[in-house]
C-alpha cells in the first residue's frame, strides 16, 4: 500500500495552522480593491522565496499583495460574491479565499481526506458555491468538491468528473453545468508530480449538471490523440466551450492542440498553421477568451509564445515571442500576458509570475 504520510502532514499544518497564519494577514487583509484599476490577480513567487497573490492594474502595476502558505497555480473569481481564490499548485492540499471589496477576511480550506486539489476550480454563477477540481488518488478518479461561501467555505459535498486527472473547468453561460477537462493522465501525492500512465493515458472533456452531479455529455479523444492531454477551458462569445492541450507524445508530432465544442455537439479542432505548431512546442500552458472582441489567447512557456486566434474562424492574428510566457486574461483590448520573469504586459515587477492571470469585475 502507498504511504501518504507527506500529503497528510501538509494537509493537517493547513487545518491546524491556517486561522493562526491568516490572523496574521489583519482584518482586511492586504487584498481588497481600493484602486479601481486593480483588475487583474495572479499568484507569484518573491526573490526571497515565498508566495503570494497579488492584484495588478491594466499596465502591469502591482496594487496589492497577500501572503500565502505555499504556491498557488491556478485563480477563479466571482463578480457576484467578490470573490477570488487561489488554489495550490497539484498534488497541493490548501486554496485561500478573499474577498475583494474588503469585507472579510481571507479563508484558508484545506482538502478533504483521501484527496488534493489539482490547481483549478470556479465558483456558481450566484457565487455562493466554489468547486475545485480534486483528486480521489486511492479510486484513481476525479471528483469535483462543493463548498459553501455563506458556511465559510465548508465542504458540502462532491461529485465526479467522470475521468481521470481533472486539472482545469468552468461554469457555462447559463451556469447550469460544469465544463471539465480531465487530463487523463494518472497522479498519486506519494509520487508528487510524476505522470504514473503516458502508455495508456485517458483524456476527455466532460459537462457535468451542476444541480445533480449528473453526466450530461463526455468526450473521449479518439484514440491516436490518447497522449493529448485536455488541460484547459474557458467560455467563448456564444457560449461554446474552448479548450487547449498538452501534448505527452513525440516533440515532432504535431497534434491539434486547441479545439471547441457545444453542448449536444462534437469536438471541432481548429486547424493551426504547422508554423504556429511548432511554435507552441506541442505545450499550450493557458487559455482565455476575449468575448467582447471575439479573441482567443493561448500562451506556451515551452515555446515562449503567445497566440491570438479569430474565434470565429480559428485564424491566427497574432503570434509573438515572449520568453516564459505564463498565464493569459482578456484585457480592455485584447490580451494581458505575463510571464515567468515578472512581465506582465510591458511591465516589469520582481516576483516570478505563477501560470496563470484571472480578470477581476467584469468580462
Amino acid at each position: 500500500m502507498r504511504a501518504t504520510t507527506g500529503l497528510i502532514d501538509r494537509r493537517n499544518f493547513i487545518k491546524m495552522a491556517g486561522a493562526a497564519w491568516v490572523a496574521t494577514l489583519g482584518a482586511r487583509g492586504a487584498f481588497a480593491l481600493e484602486r479601481a484599476d486593480a483588475v487583474f490577480a495572479s499568484a507569484f513567487m518573491a526573490p526571497d522565496g515565498s508566495y503570494g497573490v497579488a492584484t495588478l492594474t491594466e499596465a502591469g502595476e502591482i496594487v496589492e499583495r497577500t501572503a500565502l502558505p505555499a504556491r498557488a497555480h491556478g485563480m477563479a473569481h466571482s463578480a457576484a460574491s467578490k470573490r477570488t481564490v487561489a488554489f495550490s499548485r497539484r498534488p497541493g492540499t490548501y486554496a485561500m479565499i478573499l474577498a475583494t471589496d474588503g469585507s472579510a477576511e481571507p479563508v484558508v480550506i484545506a482538502a478533504a481526506e483521501g484527496r488534493h486539489f489539482y490547481g483549478h476550480g470556479c465558483f456558481s454563477a450566484d457565487g455562493r458555491l466554489l468547486y475545485a477540481t480534486e483528486n480521489d488518488f486511492a479510486a484513481n478518479r476525479g471528483m469535483i468538491g462543493i463548498y459553501d461561501g455563506s458556511r465559510h467555505f465548508a465542504r458540502i459535498g462532491e461529485f465526479p468528473t467522470y475521468g481521470i486527472g481533472p486539472h482545469d473547468m468552468t461554469l457555462s453561460a447559463d451556469g447550469r453545468m460544469l465544463a471539465i477537462a480531465n487530463g487523463g493522465i494518472e497522479t498519486h501525492p506519494d509520487f508528487g508530480r510524476t505522470k504514473l500512465n503516458l502508455d495508456h493515458m485517458e483524456p476527455s472533456l466532460t459537462l457535468v449538471d451542476t444541480e445533480t452531479g449528473a453526466l450530461i455529455q463526455k468526450h473521449i479523444l479518439p484514440g491516436e490523440l490518447n497522449r493529448l492531454s485536455t488541460r484547459h477551458v474557458d467560455i467563448g462569445p456564444k457560449g461554446e466551450i474552448w479548450f487547449a492541450c498538452q501534448y505527452e507524445g513525440a516533440r515532432d508530432d504535431l497534434p491539434p492542440l486547441v479545439g471547441h465544442f457545444s453542448h449536444g455537439e462534437d469536438l471541432a479542432f481548429v486547424s493551426l498553421p504547422e508554423s504556429t505548431t511548432e511554435a507552441l512546442a506541442n505545450y499550450v500552458g493557458a487559455i482565455a477568451v476575449n468575448r467582447q472582441e471575439g479573441l482567443i489567447g493561448l500562451t506556451s512557456p515551452k515555446g515562449g509564445v503567445a497566440v491570438t486566434l479569430d474565434a470565429r474562424t480559428g485564424a491566427v492574428l497574432r503570434q509573438e515571442r515572449v520568453t516564459d510566457a505564463a498565464g493569459v486574461a482578456a484585457a480592455e483590448h485584447g490580451f494581458a500576458v505575463s510571464s515567468y520573469d515578472g512581465r506582465f504586459k510591458d511591465r516589469q515587477s520582481r516576483v516570478a509570475w505563477d501560470q496563470h492571470i484571472v480578470r477581476l469585475g467584469r468580462d
